[in-house]
């Protein structure tokens, strides 16, 4: 993406998170409300400043509050909490990173794990929206289907954004999936809103 496009996507969030339609989660057809946001992992660091910008303005001129919670540094939390991390780094210098894969899959499993913890920050925090951002650096000890599908079972009262460095690809035919780095197929996820698609 261009300065410009990254520019105008910034207001377009702006525009569509700070209404009352989307802060209210009108018009979902009783669908989770969930969205993505797809952007080329080549713009990570563009959208990461957007994004920065992006909460102050909806702090300042529409007084909406957003709680991020970014998946790598709360399992690297988890992990130091349970006395593991140095463990962990020792291991990957010693076997390669494909001997950490199960661990951590098992360690920071979605559902008995990760989930409790993410509803922990969400119950300590007064926020409107929440974004959800860490997913590639997670990649593939954390796949993000597996935490949208965990997580509608804490997170539905208020709308979620889910900044994924990829492409969400979604068909009338064959569902939605999530294309990780626009190369490594996630899995199908049905039921998140494109936000780019979304109007104010």
């Amino acid at each position: 993406m261009t300065t410009q496009q990254v520019l105008e996507q910034e207001q377009h969030l702006v525009s569509v998170l700070g209404s009352r339609r989307f802060l209210e989660m009108e018009g979902l057809g009783n669908e989770v409300p969930f969205f993505i946001y797809p952007y080329d992992p080549e713009d990570s660091l563009a959208v990461a400043a957007a994004k920065k910008r992006l909460k102050n303005k909806l702090k300042n001129e529409h007084g909406v509050t957003v709680l991020e919670i970014n998946l790598y540094d709360l399992t690297v939390e988890m992990l130091q909490a349970r006395g593991v991390w140095e463990r962990l780094l020792k291991l990957e210098v010693e076997q390669g990173k494909d001997a950490l894969l199960k661990p951590l899959q098992n360690m920071l499993d979605p559902g008995s794990k990760l989930i409790p913890a993410i509803k922990e920050r969400l119950d300590a925090a007064s926020y409107d929206i929440l974004f959800l951002t860490g997913i590639g650096e997670v990649f593939p000890y954390i796949r993000s289907h597996s935490v949208l599908n965990n997580l509608q079972t804490v997170a539905t009262s208020k709308p979620m954004l889910m900044f994924f460095p990829g492409d969400y690809k979604q068909s009338g035919t064959s569902g939605s999936s999530l294309v990780l780095f626009g190369r490594l197929k996630d899995d199908n996820y049905y039921r998140a809103f494109d936000i780019r698609d979304r109007e104010a």
